[in-house]
């Protein structure tokens, strides 16, 4: 009678104090702790692993679902080999996330197809594993978003928010061209993050073609020299992917022909 008391006061507080996990598995933990005479520190030690082991998974998903990575461009799918042996020490070494203590850069450069936005995206999940906070956008929605809030005269509230990551994806930079009013509001945000939180970015321009981008020689510099400083900078100058991918099936095709 006492027992079922005492269970059922433990899974009330239980309940109260949140620990789901500790509430759903004790008796289990606890039957195995008697079977290998496990001290009291080992059992608790036992319970709370697995509590703590359940709420670092639900982190990365919430934080993994926050961040608008595609799924599917991973670790496990990029092809490492296929990247020169630089640029292949390179991308390992960012797999760590280690850059992002020292807010610093990263910027891929490369033609279409090359690898550049699996290669950012890839690096993005696995810094989520640490725990911290990744967002990605293409250049051209992100631009929408900022030139559509700073009509809505909240461009301040947005930029707040994005600070809130420690990583920003800017994908595919340069690839749709935009008018001077758009690419002033991508260099306030730049410009805010400067020495703030690391901004990874692909582009299939070179910083030498960055006037196309920015419309005024001034403030190309201006944007160049923030994202160069405190920096790594990868050059995937690879054939296309898909289209080895593609020439590959073709050559498949005809081979069971």
């Amino acid at each position: 009678m006492r027992k079922n008391k005492v269970e059922k006061e433990l899974n009330e507080q239980l309940k109260e104090l949140c620990l789901t996990t500790v509430q759903k598995r004790y008796a289990d933990i606890a039957s195995m702790a008697r079977r290998e005479t496990l001290s009291y520190e080992e059992f608790l030690h036992e319970l709370l692993k697995e509590e703590s082991e359940v709420r670092q998974n639900r982190r990365r998903e919430r934080l993994m679902k926050a961040s608008r990575i595609p799924e599917d461009k991973n670790i496990d799918t990029f092809d490492l080999k296929r990247l020169p042996s630089k640029a292949a020490q390179q991308a390992k070494t960012l797999f760590t996330g280690a850059f992002i203590d020292y807010t610093e850069n990263i910027l891929v450069f490369g033609n279409p197809g090359s690898g550049k936005t699996h290669l950012l995206c890839a690096i993005g999940q696995e810094i989520i594993k640490t725990g911290r906070k990744v967002y990605f956008t293409t250049c051209s929605i992100l631009v929408q978003e900022l030139l559509q809030a700073k009509r809505d005269l909240v461009l301040p509230n947005m930029l707040k928010k994005l600070s809130r990551f420690d990583a920003l994806i800017i994908d595919e930079i340069g690839y749709v061209q935009q008018n001077r009013e758009e690419m002033e509001v991508l260099f306030t945000l730049l410009a805010e993050r400067y020495e703030r939180g690391s901004i990874m970015l692909s582009s299939n321009f070179p910083f030498s073609k960055w006037e196309k981008i920015f419309k005024d020689p001034m403030v190309t510099a201006a944007a160049i020299d923030r994202l160069v400083h405190h920096s790594v900078i990868i050059e995937l100058n690879l054939p296309s992917y898909r289209m080895d991918h593609a020439k590959v099936g073709k050559s498949g095709r005809k081979i069971k022909k």
